[in-house]
């Protein structure tokens, strides 16, 4: 047997939810076939088999699990006989062993009276002990993944109140925690003999479920929880892993950098006119955009400064040889970084080809780990909004985010005369324990210098 575990599927990952089996339980499955959709904490991969075998699935769809822990297994398949087998273990989970030894009750079992009638096959629990953290699906039990027991034993919530969104009914972690949210399912407001089964390191002395026999009817949890209220009915919407992972490391950012800003306008008429003769030579390349120019900008102004493209780590400076600079895509709900490798030796087509290729990807939700790491600066652009100007926020461990307003004709003055210039305006956003006032100015200058005369960009 074969033991498959939550794979590790990029540097950051520490959990990860399975979307979809791909797989039956009690299919055969043949090494490198697609197993299962996996979805991490940068976007939705899937899984191939690294094992040949009859799958036997532990952990159901939905159900969100940290790396290592088993989520199926593979059963030898060898002689033919994997069917059999698969069927066999299918049965053995049905009923349990006739060899199996009944549970010996404590010393003092004998002075509690009995909740409820025992049958044979089912012998009265221990006065003081437990229940089973999972107790059979039989008479009204509630269908329960144990990390959703867990939570709803910390947090008080009472699983015969929640609805679970899991296969068949079954209640997963998202359904808990959007209850507790809620405060619907809270045990305080249940009956009695509703409460909640506590979980396997539950504390000494904790009460278990109460019997099926006694359970009352409960509201379903996605009742509003605010109706007749000024504020009107209030849905909760849980967050998606990678919405999850945006919100703690900007949380975290905001907390820990000690950022300032840098402000400037730049003169895009020379790039307008690159951009057109660009246009007029054609070719099977893509025509690079002004945000492929900002980054091409970016590239060759953080080769020159090495501390803009550092990180910041445990009261040291980290100089990265390789320029990579993360392009911020808007996805479906989220904001994808995809990185542009070595952005300092490519060409502007390259850097047009490359940009438009991932945020296809990104846009289609095929884009991979390895693509969404690895960067040293990140650019944001929000001027195809109609954003005149905004401040990012700094994506740790980088050293600073260059934000990218609209690109608009504005009034100017040269050679002391007024005339309409096309400008844009860009915001740096700098760790100042990296980067020191007059470092990020003189950056930000040469950025501003390599757009204003851009016949560099090319070369």
């Amino acid at each position: 047997m074969t033991e498959i575990v939550m794979p590790r599927l990029s540097d950051s990952m520490e959990e990860g939810t399975i979307l979809k089996w791909l797989k039956a339980d009690g299919e055969p499955v043949a090494r490198g076939e697609p197993l299962a959709e996996i979805e991490t904490d940068k976007a939705t991969l899937t899984y191939e088999s690294d094992a040949a075998g009859v799958l036997s699935i532990v952990v159901a769809a939905g159900e969100t699990l940290p790396i290592g822990e088993v989520i199926a297994r593979l059963d030898d398949d060898s002689g033919g006989g994997g069917g059999e087998e698969a069927a066999g273990a299918s049965e053995a989970k049905a009923a349990p062993p006739a060899s199996e030894p009944e549970q010996e009750p404590d010393d003092d079992a004998g002075s509690a009276p009995d909740p409820a009638p025992q049958t044979a096959s089912e012998p009265a629990p221990a006065a003081g002990t437990q229940q089973p953290a999972d107790p059979p699906q039989r008479g009204g039990r509630v269908k329960a993944s144990p990390l959703a027991r867990r939570i709803a034993y910390e947090e008080g919530v009472d699983l015969h109140r929640v609805e679970g969104t899991g296969p068949g009914g079954r209640v997963v972690k998202a359904d808990v925690e959007q209850a507790a949210s809620s405060g619907a399912a809270a045990i305080s407001d249940a009956p009695e003999s509703s409460g909640t089964a506590a979980p396997p390191d539950a504390p000494e002395g904790a009460e278990p479920a109460a019997p099926a026999a006694e359970e009352a009817p409960a509201p379903p949890a996605a009742a509003p929880s605010e109706t007749g209220t000024a504020k009107g009915d209030v849905t909760l919407v849980a967050l998606t892993r990678v919405q999850q992972v945006i919100a703690r490391r900007m949380a975290e950012s905001k907390a820990t950098l000690p950022e300032f800003t840098l402000r400037t306008e730049i003169d895009m008429e020379g790039c307008v006119r690159l951009r057109s003769e660009l246009k007029a030579l054609g070719g099977e390349d893509p025509v690079p955009s002004y945000n492929d120019m900002v980054v091409r900008a970016c590239a060759l102004a953080l080769r020159e400064f090495p501390r803009a493209n550092a990180s910041y780590r445990d009261a040291k400076f980290e100089l990265h040889s390789r320029v990579n600079v993360g392009v911020a895509v808007a996805a479906p709900d989220a904001l994808v970084v995809p990185t542009i490798f070595d952005a300092d030796r490519k060409s502007l087509r390259e850097i047009a080809r490359d940009s438009r290729s991932l945020a296809e990807r990104v846009r289609a939700g095929t884009v991979t780990p390895p693509e969404l790491s690895g960067g040293t600066f990140t650019v944001s652009n929000l001027g195809m909004f109609g954003v005149a100007d905004f401040t990012a926020v700094i994506n740790p461990p980088q050293a600073a985010i260059l934000a990218v307003g609209a690109f608009a004709p504005r009034a100017v003055v040269r050679d002391g005369e007024l005339v309409a210039c096309n400008t844009m305006s860009v915001t740096l956003a700098c760790d100042h324990r990296i980067l020191y006032g007059a470092d990020a100015a003189q950056f930000l200058a040469r950025i501003r210098e390599l757009l204003e005369q851009p016949l560099a960009l090319v070369f």
